[in-house]
C-alpha cells in the first residue's frame, strides 16, 4: 500500500510545483513590488524661469563667491525648525525638494517665496503653478525677517 502512495505523492509534488496561471479579475489590484523612488529635483510641470524675481520686498540678492558658513549654519537651523515639515532636501514631499533650487529659480524669487508666500501665491505665475502641482498645499508664512530668509537662502547654496 505504501508503495502505491509514493508515485501519487511524487506526481502531486510535481503538479504543485508547476507554474500557476492567474486569472485577472476586474476591480482593485494592489502591487506590492518596490518601486524606484524618484529623487529628481526638477518640477515636471513648472517651467524654469531664472529672470522672475517674484513678488515681495527682495529686489536684488548678491551672493559672495564663498559661502558664509556661519550664516548657512543659522539658515540650516531655521530650515530644520520650520521648513522640514513640508520640504526635504533631496526629494519631493508636500513641497518641492530644495536641492538645486537655484538651478530653477532666482535667489530673489526664493527669498520672496520664503518671506511673502501669500503675495507670491496670489500674483506670481510660477508660485501659482507650483501650488497647482503640489495639490494646492499652501506654503505658510513663517514671518521670517529678511536676515533669517537670507540665512536660509545661504544654506540652500550648500546643498
Amino acid at each position: 500500500m505504501k508503495k502505491l502512495l509514493i508515485p501519487f505523492a511524487i506526481v502531486g509534488l510535481l503538479m504543485s510545483c508547476g507554474e500557476k496561471k492567474e486569472e485577472k479579475k476586474a476591480g482593485f489590484e494592489m502591487n506590492r513590488t518596490k518601486k524606484e523612488v524618484k529623487t529628481t529635483t526638477k518640477s515636471e510641470g513648472v517651467p524654469v524661469d531664472m529672470d522672475n524675481k517674484g513678488v515681495g520686498p527682495i529686489k536684488s540678492v548678491t551672493f559672495a563667491d564663498e559661502i558664509d558658513t556661519e550664516m548657512a549654519a543659522k539658515g540650516e537651523k531655521t530650515f530644520n525648525t520650520l521648513c522640514v515639515a513640508c520640504h526635504m532636501v533631496d526629494q519631493r514631499m508636500i513641497g518641492p525638494a530644495i536641492k538645486g533650487v537655484y538651478d530653477r529659480r532666482s535667489p530673489e524669487w526664493v527669498m520672496n517665496m520664503i518671506m511673502n508666500p501669500d503675495g507670491m501665491l496670489k500674483e506670481d505665475p510660477i508660485a501659482k503653478a507650483l501650488l497647482k502641482e503640489y495639490n494646492n498645499a499652501i506654503m505658510l508664512n513663517q514671518n521670517l525677517s529678511e536676515e533669517d530668509a537670507r540665512a536660509v537662502a545661504e544654506f540652500f547654496r550648500t546643498l
